[in-house]
């Protein structure tokens, strides 16, 4: 999934050419992974490019920055203002938005509070994460072998980069298995989530998902699709969930910024329900596209309009 590049990126408060955005290589964040980031989308509506939760996300990254000790010179309004620039600057229909904050150059010791920070703010065209087809048909995903990171180790609750290195285990594991996908336990056993997405499971009729504490990203999506569900007057319970759990559901999906709302039609070799789309998936896959493509009026107040 090449990056197709844009014109502008927005960087310490000034707009660069996309090609000028570098680092040195001796920068705190290349060694030592010091860097937090959010990842939005921009969708194409008829009321033009909306981006989706925009608040919530930015206020996320501010979290993520906070539990690391990054102080930041940026306001929650300034970061809104700053992604709606950017992806007016660069003539976007939609996108996917990524802010960046890292340790800079500066100190080459572990200690970061002696590096700069940089905030770094770009955007470009990315598509279906898992592909187009798997919106409808679902994918083939594995357990994975890797744990997520486990409590009083690196915080889940911070989208900070060092946490993706686990999650690239997870995802190249997977990829050599023949899976899309791969679904990391935590550290006592439990569903968690995958490389970069929450999951979901249905059996009887109530949605459950893993609780914040199975060292969990809280995802915007995923606290979209609870909510959702609700109003589909269905009960949602997140609780601590077994491997086992997945092969017996009725149906299983992924959530997320990337992942959108993502079928999953087979565990470890173990068709899920009917080996495509669930009946719950297909109506909260619905209601979400039907969100963010701005053909939802109550929940019209999560579009963000540029």
């Amino acid at each position: 999934m090449p990056i197709q590049k844009t014109e502008k990126i927005w960087h310490n408060g000034k707009w660069i050419n996309w090609d000028d955005a570098t680092l040195h290589v001796l920068s705190h964040v290349v060694s030592y992974g010091s860097a937090v980031f959010e990842g939005i989308r921009c969708y194409e509506t008829k009321q033009g490019p909306a981006i989706f939760r925009l608040r919530e996300h930015m206020q996320r990254l501010i979290n993520s920055a906070k539990i690391y000790r990054m102080d930041l010179p940026v306001s929650l309004d300034d970061f809104c203002s700053t992604a709606t620039e950017l992806v007016r600057v660069n003539k976007m229909n939609s996108c996917y938005v990524k802010p960046i904050v890292l340790r800079g150059y500066g100190e080459v010791g572990v200690n970061p509070l002696n590096s700069p920070i940089d905030i770094y703010m770009a955007c470009w065209h990315w598509g279906a994460y898992l592909g187009p087809e798997a919106l409808a048909k679902g994918v083939e995903v594995g357990v994975s072998s890797w744990a997520r990171i486990a409590p009083n180790t690196l915080p889940a609750m911070s989208k900070a980069a060092a946490n993706y290195m686990n999650s690239q285990l997870i995802r190249m594991e997977a990829s050599f298995n023949g899976y899309a996908e791969g679904i990391a336990l935590d550290s006592d056993g439990h569903v968690s989530e995958g490389s970069g997405m929450n999951i979901f499971l249905v059996n009887d009729g109530v949605l459950y998902t893993p609780p914040l504490a199975t060292s969990i990203l809280p995802g915007i999506t995923r606290d979209s699709v609870i909510q959702l569900a609700g109003d589909l007057g269905y009960t949602v319970d997140a609780k601590r969930i077994t491997r086992d759990d997945l092969y017996i559901a009725d149906e299983v999906f992924f959530t997320g910024t990337a992942a959108e709302v993502t079928p999953i039609r087979e565990v470890d070799g173990r068709t899920v329900g009917a080996g495509k789309r669930g009946p719950l998936t297909g109506k909260l896959q619905a209601m979400f596209f039907d969100v963010v493509n701005g053909r939802s009026e109550k929940y019209r107040h999560w579009l963000h309009y540029v």
